[in-house]
């Protein structure tokens, strides 16, 4: 596995083809992930090697819990298919006060659903991996779990 690249395409039989070529070439997939069918459909796929939860889309969470773009089907699908899950944090550093108080209590819960099911879960962010680390701590994580969060 030598370079990466990020898909971001939308259509989905486009975005099946240019997983093929990618997996043959030797390279790591990443996919930026968009909705709940959208991930789960990617989350299926065992050549896939990343997910990464798109913080840009406007979520509406439900009435008892958050729309972070995991569940724990979902969780379990990427554990199955050795698929690690990505958040980038510092699209969560550059919202507005009550915009990043709602994308931190959306990862909390991601940390819970990848603790509970054993799903790799990394952080992509220019901060330093103590910070992180702490900040993971802080919402929940193991200690093993927080170290994972910031080896890659």
């Amino acid at each position: 596995m030598t370079n990466m690249q990020v898909l971001i395409e939308t259509n989905q039989s486009k975005l099946n083809n240019q997983i093929q070529s990618l997996a043959k070439q030797g390279e790591q997939v990443i996919i930026l992930g968009k909705n709940d069918d959208f991930n789960r459909k990617i989350l299926e796929n065992k050549k896939v090697n990343m997910l990464i939860l798109n913080e840009d889309l406007i979520q509406k969470d439900y009435m008892k819990q958050r729309n972070s773009g995991l569940n724990e089907i979902l969780c379990k699908l990427a554990t199955k298919n050795n698929i690690t899950i990505a958040i980038e944090l510092d699209k969560i550093l550059k919202k507005t006060e009550i915009e990043k108080a709602k994308s931190l209590a959306r990862l909390k819960q991601n940390i819970t659903l990848c603790k509970r099911t054993k799903t790799n879960l990394i952080a992509i962010s220019k901060q330093p991996k103590k910070l992180i680390q702490s900040l993971f701590l802080t919402l929940g994580a193991s200690t093993q779990q927080a170290k994972k969060a910031t080896e890659n």
